[in-house]
């Protein structure tokens, strides 16, 4: 799974990078416009380590930022799988808060929280919360007809059961969505950095967007793409963990 994602995206960067190169020589553009490949490289020499530290950082942020909104959606969706008004208020919560764009909500959380920590993190569990609860909500007021009748019938479900039940039966569905969702928190982050932050990655490809250093740029989203795909990879990995373990033995449900 891990080495899945890595190879994958070191194919797609180095198709995007083939493609620049060759715009570059076909186009006869200079260095200015496009970095020539000793140009990367004594870029990539000078700032890598630097660089490398800013991923870190903002991987830190986007990671707790998704854990955190994965945790609250995972709540509200348990919440809101019953067909009460309370479960249709959540419902109906949800599917209109997502519509509104959360990144124009950014400048404002910059000015009344500053542009530290916090606010990284507010605007990356808000970006990753909405496609994550509503894909959770789907999940869980999606009863298991097959399954869950025969405890109905026997006066053996519980609402505890109930939740495992659904689990376990979407679980390609859930790992697939919390997954791919970490990319969203990521982007967050990184929007967030770029906006007013004063540290992470996004700050730095803000200020190589200034100097029209391309080679930064690219070297910082080979960073980006690279951490973000051990943490997908690791992800996948502990999804797959978990629904091994959960796995029914011969003999029915425990």
């Amino acid at each position: 799974m891990l080495h899945r994602r890595l190879y994958q995206f070191l194919i797609i960067y180095s198709l995007g990078l083939s493609g620049l190169f060759l715009i570059k020589y076909t186009l006869n553009l200079s260095n200015y416009v496009i970095p020539g490949p000793a140009n990367l490289w004594a870029t990539c020499r000078e700032v890598w380590l630097r660089y490398f530290f800013d991923t870190g950082d903002t991987l830190a942020v986007a990671i707790i930022g998704h854990i955190t909104s994965t945790c609250l959606a995972i709540f509200v969706g348990i919440v809101g799988r019953q067909a009460t008004w309370v479960g249709s208020f959540v419902k109906v919560a949800a599917y209109n808060v997502q519509a509104y764009p959360i990144v124009a909500l950014a400048p404002i959380i910059f000015i009344l929280l500053g542009d530290g920590f916090i606010s990284r993190l507010l605007i990356a569990a808000m970006i990753c919360y909405f496609p994550i609860l509503l894909s959770v909500l789907g999940i869980m007021a999606e009863p298991v007809v097959d399954i869950e009748h025969f405890y109905r019938i026997t006066g053996r479900m519980r609402w505890q059961l109930e939740i495992k039940i659904r689990a376990f039966e979407n679980m390609n569905k859930l790992i697939t969505v919390i997954a791919g969702s970490a990319t969203l928190a990521m982007a967050g982050t990184i929007v967030a950095e770029f906006i007013a932050a004063n540290a992470g990655i996004g700050y730095s490809i803000r200020i190589a967007l200034y100097q029209s250093d391309l080679s930064k740029i690219l070297i910082a989203l080979f960073l980006i793409g690279l951490s973000l795909s051990v943490y997908q990879g690791l992800l996948e990995f502990s999804g797959y963990l978990a629904k091994k373990k959960w796995e029914v033995p011969k003999g029915g449900i425990v």
